[in-house]
């Protein structure tokens, strides 16, 4: 037993003592010294995106150019809008006396166009005690309606010649002007139409006493569109029967449906541009300007109307015609902002903002903006390169396809 022992422990000296000369022969390898790694490295952006064309690429893509600039630009805001008819632009006739009606040998049907004085029915007064005395009362009525005419169109144009003078001397507004000369149009056409049936109406007194009525023309008081016919050929209607409406298409109101909280972020007096909602890119749409008009709204859709007066003169828009009105925003800012043409701003497939900035000969960099509205053909920046920086306005695009290899 005390043998095994000995042996054990001379193996276990003879394992260690190996060990110790085979480390003093041969040492380990030194571990060599770690350096530190960055994290990152820093590279400017307008390091990286730098396009350097050559003379027929330049030559062949014909950019343009312009500078960025600082200008005031309105905020505009859109909404949707429904042509109407003004009250005051539709004339309703009516039959001055009892008879029978027949119809002009072209007799327009409703929706087409009349002129001024066209024929649309003739009236054969019916010479009964009570039509002679109807025809007689009308008269005098259509006498009176000359004279209250005739005093409305003096004040009328009483009006429109202080507002001029306050036009003039800058002491008046031009909406009160337009609205002056408005009143003094309407007041106008009102006493022409007036003459005429007065004149009628003494011509065909004339007749009867003379024993020969001849039939009364019924024509159109003024040029327009045939709104509406409520009687037809033969039919015999009594004194004051309504028989057709033209409504007069050259000035039409613009209906614009606002939401009461909108109300205090707009200018009112401001014009508006309207437009048709097929409106093709380019169409800049057409000034309408605001009008005092009686007050509307709808409560269910917390909705105020605001009414703007169109010039429809070339007939481009019809009554119910939907339309896109963009009304100015009321000036929160003395500011001015960065403005670039809306054209030069690229976007990434991320939705970045770019444009490129030129440098140096066929040398361009892409420069990143932060657009924060559009007006019309500008863009408004909230960031981007210095006032001055020349940048691409026609042929961007190009320039973008080119530096990320979609090319045509």
């Amino acid at each position: 037993m005390r043998s095994a022992f000995v042996v054990l422990w001379t193996l276990l000296g003879m394992c260690v003592g190996g060990a110790t000369v085979g480390l003093l022969l041969y040492p380990p390898a030194p571990t060599p010294k770690q350096t530190a790694v960055p994290p990152a490295v820093m590279v400017k952006e307008d390091q990286l995106i730098k396009i350097v064309l050559t003379l027929a690429a330049e030559r062949s893509l014909a950019m343009q150019f312009a500078k960025i600039e600082r200008k005031a630009m309105p905020r505009t805001r859109l909404y949707g809008g429904e042509v109407i008819v003004p009250p005051g632009q539709t004339v309703i006739v009516s039959a001055p006396l009892s008879g029978t009606l027949k119809s002009a040998a072209d007799v327009p049907q409703p929706g087409q166009a009349v002129k001024k004085g066209q024929t649309i029915f003739q009236l054969a007064p019916l010479l009964t005690p009570e039509g002679r005395v109807n025809l007689t009362a009308s008269k005098i009525e259509a006498d009176g309606q000359v004279k209250s005419s005739q005093s409305q169109l003096d004040a009328a144009q009483v009006a429109f010649e202080r507002a001029k003078r306050l036009l003039q001397g800058e002491a008046g507004s031009q909406k009160a002007f337009d609205e002056a000369k408005a009143q003094l149009d309407l007041a106008t056409k009102n006493i022409e139409t007036s003459i005429a049936r007065r004149d009628a109406m003494n011509k065909m007194v004339g007749d009867l006493e003379k024993g020969t009525t001849a039939p009364l023309e019924l024509t159109a008081p003024e040029s327009g569109l045939l709104r509406n016919v409520s009687a037809s050929s033969g039919q015999t209607v009594p004194a004051g029967a309504v028989l057709f409406e033209v409504m007069n298409r050259d000035r039409v109101w613009v209906r614009v449906p606002t939401y009461v909280g909108d109300l205090g972020d707009l200018d009112l007096k401001a014009d508006a541009i309207a437009a048709p909602l097929t409106a093709r890119a380019g169409d800049a749409g057409q000034s309408v300007k605001p009008i005092a008009a009686p007050p509307a709204a709808n409560q269910n859709a917390g909705t105020v109307d605001l009414f703007y007066e169109l010039d429809n003169r070339a007939l481009r828009f019809s009554p119910g015609h939907r339309v896109a009105v963009r009304i100015e925003m009321a000036p929160t800012e003395k500011e001015e902002p960065l403005v670039i043409p809306w054209s030069a701003v690229i976007h990434d497939i991320n939705g970045g903002t770019w444009v490129y900035e030129a440098r140096g000969e066929r040398t361009f960099i892409r420069r990143r903006v932060e657009v924060r509205f559009v007006s019309g053909d500008t863009a408004v920046l909230r960031t981007g390169p210095d006032v001055g920086t020349q940048i691409v306005i026609a042929g961007a695009i190009e320039l973008f396809g080119t530096e990320t290899g979609f090319t045509k």
